[in-house]
């Protein structure tokens, strides 16, 4: 399936580690000429790490889409209703946003547009990045992975021996989950092997 002229969410969340594997997914959508409008929670906005200030990621994320980043709720909501998404990726995903989106909290405007999507029963494409998914946040890993619109790209344990709650996207595969989350179908195999 061609992702020309499909018009695609990209939210992005604060597991800065991550950001080096998914900017380039980006860079991708655009070169396959999809139509890309980034969204950024709060702290993506607003929190500078040892991986980057936070005006540096938001000014690479609107050079690579050429539209300014959706970084509030009231610039989110719209895209449900009045200004609809083909689908909604959230790259990388942190275990904090996976566990709001589990139970249905809306905090953010990244989760205000992922609720947005599924509301007009579009396809939500999730990279998790996340040092508990086999942890605590296990169970709402598995909520989601069973949730009706919402589908992954592969995964699998980064550091299984230092980390061994860790589970990280392949983040390369992302543009192919998006083409098979367009068709209601998830990227198989959705576990992956031990990523390095």
């Amino acid at each position: 399936m061609s992702l020309e002229g499909k018009r695609i969410g990209f939210g992005v969340t604060g597991s800065h580690c991550t950001y080096d594997q998914v900017f380039p997914q980006l860079e991708k959508l655009m070169e396959q000429k999809a139509e890309v409008v980034p969204i950024v929670t709060y702290t993506v906005r607003n929190t500078s790490t040892k991986f980057g200030k936070a005006e540096d990621h938001i000014e690479k994320i609107e050079s690579i889409t050429g539209k300014r980043v959706i970084s509030t709720m009231q610039e989110a909501e719209p895209l449900g209703p009045t200004a609809p998404l083909d689908c909604m990726v959230i790259a990388p995903l942190t275990g904090n946003s996976l566990s709001k989106m589990a139970n249905a909290l809306t905090d953010s405007p990244v989760l205000m547009a992922a609720k947005a999507t599924m509301r007009n029963r579009s396809p939500v494409v999730l990279g998790i990045s996340t040092n508990d998914a086999l942890g605590l946040n296990g169970v709402n890993l598995m909520r989601l992975m069973a949730s009706k619109y919402i589908y992954f790209i592969p995964y699998g344990q980064d550091d299984p021996y230092k980390k061994p709650n860790s589970l990280v996207a392949k983040m390369d595969l992302l543009s192919e989950t998006v083409e098979a989350a367009l068709e209601h179908r998830q990227l198989q195999p959705v576990i992956v092997p031990h990523i390095d």
